[in-house]
């Protein structure tokens, strides 16, 4: 799939991903009344309008960017029927050809990490296997070493799927852990060093590895060394636009080729309506394709 990912961003010319974060404040007026008369005050209206605004969102900027990004905290706080809106959420975007990179953020090991990487993986059932959430991609925390690791490198590998590892990411308390020498050399470099070794098994024909690196965008030179670092490793990188990160601060993300990043903004293109008055709320798809347009010129100039 990291390969797959490559090929896509090449075709569009835009190495960005939207990042479907939706919130209840975010859906317009008019499409909560409408859910909330036909659902009632329940999770179930919020999962309607979350799926509403995300295929509106998903067509929109469809044949511009190559990737979404949902983060599933935003789903899982309605229950059930969040999860569901998430699930179909990525089926539909894998539906209109959009690599799918679930945020779930998962780290644990043994057989708890095996069932966490069944996102990717797979479940199987009597012999029968179901590819239950759609998701190429996932992130993962690397805290717990590579017991917590190894089953979602199984699944990439077996399926043909991706991760991306918290490296360096772009809160500002990052610093607290990720900052801390150890043998004159920060944290963040050491798990850098952890994901090349776990990727070098995981190499794609691309000459890029299945096991990817989050790297947040507000810590330039932080993330040009960790680049130096990671010659063959793709990465995720939050925190453009509205956490504060530039295209210049990014700059030195990318490879000697210009390749091997693919950059988020959530809000930044969902809720841009927001932030313009001239598309009025009936107008935030066409808001987040311009959005996405611009985010994408800034970036390639």
């Amino acid at each position: 799939m990291i390969d797959a990912l490559l090929s896509r961003i090449d075709a569009l010319n835009n190495p960005t991903v939207v990042g479907l974060d939706p919130t209840l404040e975010m859906i317009p007026s008019y499409l909560r009344e409408e859910k909330f008369a036909q659902y009632g005050k329940t999770p179930e209206a919020v999962a309607e309008m979350f799926l509403a605004f995300n295929r509106a969102i998903l067509a929109a900027v469809q044949g511009i960017v190559p990737a979404v990004k949902p983060q599933i905290a935003f789903y899982e706080r309605y229950g059930l029927a969040g999860l569901s809106a998430y699930e179909k959420t990525a089926a539909l975007a894998k539906e209109m050809g959009f690599v799918v990179i679930g945020d779930i953020k998962r780290g644990d090991i043994g057989s708890t990490a095996a069932a966490y990487a069944a996102h990717i993986g797979g479940t199987e059932i009597a012999g029968e296997r179901f590819d239950l959430w759609h998701e190429d991609f996932v992130t993962v925390n690397p805290y717990l070493g590579i017991d917590g690791i190894q089953p979602f490198i199984d699944a990439c590998n077996k399926e043909n799927k991706g991760i991306f590892v918290l490296v360096k990411t772009s809160n500002p308390s990052s610093s607290q852990l990720q900052d801390i020498l150890v043998d004159s050399k920060p944290v963040y470099l050491h798990v850098a060093a952890l994901v090349d070794e776990w990727g070098r098994g995981a190499m794609g024909a691309s000459g890029y590895s299945r096991v990817c690196a989050v790297v947040g965008a507000p810590h330039r030179a932080e993330g040009a060394r960790v680049r130096a670092a990671l010659p063959h490793t793709f990465f995720l990188v939050p925190g453009y636009g509205a956490q504060g990160g530039t295209a210049e601060d990014i700059r030195g993300f990318f490879d000697k080729d210009g390749r091997g990043c693919i950059v988020n903004s959530s809000r930044g293109i969902i809720a841009a309506y927001k932030k313009n008055e001239k598309y009025g709320e009936r107008g935030f798809a066409d808001a987040a394709r311009d959005a996405a347009l611009a985010m994408k010129k800034d970036i390639m100039g």
